[in-house]
């Protein structure tokens, strides 16, 4: 998985999206990130981490390509104003409901 800056991966999100725009789909995912690269201790080797600030740990991925970057509290709003423009611009792709399953139910129940 490759760690970018996060202009570089709003970028690399828009060729994702265009790469995927007729068929294929991309995962996002966000989570809080606290700056640990090692995991956890068990119960008996306590260490005591303490965050300096909270931070966000965005991935993307189209089964193949893997990007993901982090967000400081600083930046934020910058960058969920480009992030929200971006998914603005290329949610045109998604696929529209059927109402067919709404009929078949009616059908059963009579």
């Amino acid at each position: 998985m490759v760690l970018l800056e996060n202009d570089s991966f709003l970028t690399e999100l828009t060729r994702l999206f265009q790469k995927c725009r007729t068929s294929g789909s991309v995962v996002i995912t966000l989570k809080k990130y606290d700056g640990r690269t090692k995991p956890v201790p068990r119960k008996g080797h306590s260490e005591s981490f303490e965050p300096v600030d909270n931070k966000c740990l965005i991935r993307a991925s189209d089964g193949k390509k893997k990007i993901s970057t982090v967000v400081t509290t600083k930046e934020v709003i910058k960058f969920q104003m480009a992030y929200s423009n971006l998914l603005r611009a290329h949610m045109d792709g998604l696929k529209k409901k059927d109402k067919k399953s709404k009929s078949k139910k009616t059908k059963a129940t009579q």
